[in-house]
């Protein structure tokens, strides 16, 4: 297996960092908690701003990994930057849905949508 291998994919366009995620199943605690530190090492070393989160991979989703994901969202506004997301299967969705966070974050269908929703804060 990948070990301490990185579970994401990262790179930038347009001063906006995509992030993907390597697996199609997020469900494992220590790869949750070791993509929570590398999102947070992003912000707080890497002085990641604006910042996409691409689930086009992604399958199954552990409830843990929306956590991060609100924490990350928090720590970025804190640092007037912002969080979108793209590509979200029907499944994955509908978890949002549920817990309202469809509300929270702001999900596009496409990279190239959310993309171009950013710059203007």
């Amino acid at each position: 297996m990948e070990g301490n291998a990185s579970q994401l994919i990262t790179n930038e366009q347009d001063g906006v960092t995509v992030v993907r995620f390597s697996d199609t199943k997020v469900i494992d605690q220590r790869n949750i908690n070791q993509i929570g530190a590398e999102l947070d090492e992003m912000v707080d070393k890497g002085g990641v701003r604006q910042m996409l989160i691409n689930m086009e991979n992604v399958r199954y989703l552990s409830s843990a990994v929306l956590g991060k994901l609100i924490s990350l969202h928090k720590k970025l506004l804190t640092n007037t930057g912002e969080l979108k997301l793209c590509c979200i299967a029907d499944s994955i969705f509908e978890v949002f849905e549920i817990t309202r966070l469809d509300r929270v974050f702001h999900i596009y269908d496409t990279e190239e949508e959310a993309l171009a929703r950013f710059g203007g804060t």
